[in-house]
């Protein structure tokens, strides 16, 4: 009786089990790329030494793909995404000025704790100094390969990578026949 009933149960797992489909709705209208897709993007790479030196306090550029915002005090940041902050006066909300950007390579979050910003640059963290009333800039601390790589903005790795390099930004294949 007990072989009857895992065979029965058997039988309805394999039949249950046939009619699924694994990539979406099995008329190929799903938006799940297929196992062996390629990314619509190819990764944009640094050197590891020109990226390593390339975190600079430059001056203010216009804000063309914003990413997050920050307030800390009188200032306002803002991150270019994947470029670096632009650095804004906002003691008029009403009417910031921008005064700045900080140049970070590979860069999409800031956190500042006395007057020390910790700055995600690709796979690294730094720690950098910056003096926004002189207009310097000094990178204290580096601590490599503390992030994963750069993922594509859909969601791949690239396929290689030149040695001693850092994938900085992801930007769209141009399709050339």
């Amino acid at each position: 009786m007990k072989i009857k009933t895992h065979l029965i149960l058997l039988i309805f797992a394999v039949t249950f089990l046939q009619s699924c489909c694994w990539y979406g709705d099995c008329n190929g209208n799903d938006d799940i790329p297929p196992p062996f897709a390629e990314s619509e993007y190819e990764p944009v790479f640094m050197e590891r030494p020109e990226f390593e030196s390339s975190v600079l306090l430059s001056s203010a550029k216009p804000v063309v793909n914003a990413g997050k915002i920050y307030v800390i005090e009188s200032y306002l940041f803002i991150n270019e995404k994947n470029e670096g902050f632009h650095v804004f006066n906002n003691e008029n909300p009403s009417s910031p000025s921008a005064i700045y950007f900080i140049e970070s390579p590979g860069a999409t979050d800031l956190a500042i704790r006395d007057n020390v910003f910790f700055i995600n640059q690709a796979t690294d963290l730094i720690a950098v100094q910056v003096n926004l009333e002189t207009g310097g800039l000094n990178v204290s601390k580096r601590i490599k390969n503390t992030f994963p790589e750069m993922l594509s903005p859909d969601g791949f790795y690239p396929n290689s990578m030149p040695q001693n390099s850092v994938v900085v930004n992801w930007i769209p294949k141009t399709n050339t026949p």
